[in-house]
């Protein structure tokens, strides 16, 4: 049974392609099915449904780390809040006003982010 996502994946493939400067989609074989092979930020392969925080190997934010912990799962509001503003993001969702997002670029349009999600979801099928 097929998952519906609020985005069209073929215009997520498209809007992925600025967030290729930081992130790959590396499946577990170890194909690179998108991006440009830097790692600055965590590999979103699987990303669709997975608890926060958890890619093997890499440097998570403390902030990150603890909304992980807190139970944070990648759904796709809670992706798309996070990808229009990484910051703000955490800082609701942590309650605390300290809180950062290492990510710097904020996805300027909704859509885009719904987009995205649906597009790094069909990866992973």
């Amino acid at each position: 049974m097929a998952v519906a996502f609020s985005g069209d994946p073929a215009a997520g493939e498209a809007a992925f392609r600025q967030c290729t400067t930081c992130h790959t989609v590396t499946n577990p074989a170890g194909e690179m099915l998108a991006g440009r092979g830097l790692a600055v930020g965590p590999n979103l392969y699987g990303v669709a449904g997975r608890p926060a925080g958890e890619v093997e190997g890499f440097k998570y934010s403390a902030s990150m780390a603890a909304a992980g912990a807190a139970g944070l799962v990648w759904t796709e509001d809670q992706f798309v809040s996070y990808a229009g503003n990484p910051t703000a993001f955490l800082r609701e969702y942590l309650a605390d006003p300290r809180a950062r997002g290492a990510m710097t670029h904020q996805v300027r349009r909704e859509q885009e982010s719904f987009d995205v999600y649906a597009y790094l979801a069909t990866l992973a099928q």
